[in-house]
């Protein structure tokens, strides 16, 4: 029997994130209160895109696009593809920085085919369908979830914890007119790292869990890394430097994901100056994740806890 799909469309927000926080790489995340609202409908015989703000003039607009692309994986894991879905994308999260605009795409994408068809996807499918897409959980685990998540990589599939944050912490981005990619980040990081380094990170993610939830005058110890920003480091001497001066005077800084967005967790000095190159915007902890309205997705039960499946 094939699947039913809606005749109504569907809608939904998706949050920027940003990964690593430091010490936690490729596994801590924060969902931030910024949004790319998405919308789809089923029409005609082929799939179509139209986008609006944030990397319209050069992302595609047919089914090379990443949101539906991630639709198609999700109705392939049902068995089943519409006939033709028009989506249109309203982008605001910055493309190719650092705070997750890939794995809002995805996420966005996975959340419409929930709503469009009858069935409900859990949580868990959602993300581990999500994660392989991505390749790694640690942004579509906050994008889907909302709060902060500490995701994980089993043989069944991705899997994630979200866990509150402190209501007193705030978060700045100060994003560049720059880019970066996240595989040229990633090759610069060595294949092996020093005991040392690594036992160093240990304690730092197990403190920032802490610092986040409970404590967040211990923030600027429990954001310092010695696995991946220092390698990275002559690849973004602008992202470099920025954290620098914002450590120097208390602010816990750190890359943004892959950069070279630079993330400020706690209050940044109202005469901080971070240069003409960059743009501070403060945003609050998105505690929702991407949500899908008008279907029967929003009303399904959320696992405040975990969400991932093992085979």
């Amino acid at each position: 029997m094939g699947l039913t799909f809606v005749s109504e469309p569907v809608r939904v927000r998706t949050p920027a994130t940003s990964a690593n926080l430091g010490p936690g790489f490729d596994s801590l995340g924060l969902a931030l209160s910024l949004y790319d609202d998405l919308t789809a409908r089923i029409t005609g015989d082929r799939f179509t895109v139209s986008v609006t703000g944030e990397g319209a003039a050069e992302l595609p607009q047919d089914e090379t696009h990443l949101v539906v692309r991630s639709m198609l994986a999700t109705f392939d894991e049902l068995g089943e593809r519409p006939a033709g879905v028009a989506v249109e994308c309203v982008n605001r999260i910055p493309q190719a920085r650092g705070l997750g605009s890939s794995s809002a795409a995805i996420v966005g994408g996975v959340q419409l085919a929930r709503g469009l068809v009858r069935e409900l996807i859990s949580d868990e499918d959602a993300l581990r369908i999500a994660a392989r897409l991505e390749g790694h959980p640690d942004n579509v685990a906050p994008c889907l979830l909302g709060g902060f998540t500490i995701a994980w990589t089993e043989p069944g599939g991705a899997r994630a914890v979200r866990l509150e944050v402190n209501r007193s912490i705030q978060a700045t981005v100060f994003v560049p007119d720059e880019r970066g990619l996240t595989a040229r980040a990633r090759a610069a990081l060595p294949s092996s790292v020093p005991h040392a380094d690594a036992a160093f990170n240990s304690a730092r993610s197990a403190l920032l869990v802490h610092a986040l939830q409970h404590a967040p005058e211990l923030l600027l110890a429990a954001t310092e890394d010695r696995l991946h920003q220092s390698y990275r480091a002559e690849s973004m001497p602008g992202t470099t430097s920025l954290i620098a001066s914002l450590r120097s005077v208390g602010v816990a800084a750190v890359v943004s994901g892959a950069g070279p967005t630079v993330l400020a967790l706690g209050p940044v000095p109202g005469d901080f100056y971070p240069g003409a190159a960059w743009r501070a915007e403060p945003l609050g902890v998105d505690v929702s994740g991407a949500l899908a309205r008008g279907s029967m997705v929003e009303h399904a039960e959320r696992d405040p806890v975990a969400a991932g499946r093992q085979s």
